[in-house]
């Protein structure tokens, strides 16, 4: 099972403004328009990004 908030780099006591926070800067930092050079390894981090938010604020997942 995937640590949705390690992948955010967030404690487990994160508010939902944190999350949001974080998906946000790490969403346009590893956005693979911005790492043309590393598009790769961009891909993967931005969409394990956006699955961890996806996920974190529902709490039935």
């Amino acid at each position: 099972m995937v640590d949705y908030y390690k992948v955010l780099g967030l404690q487990k006591s994160a508010s939902q403004d944190d999350v949001k926070k974080s998906y946000h800067k790490l969403a346009l930092k590893w956005h693979p328009d911005k790492n043309p050079s590393n598009r790769e390894e961009a891909e993967k981090k931005f969409k394990a990004v956006g699955e961890a938010y996806k996920v974190l604020p529902d709490p039935q997942k």
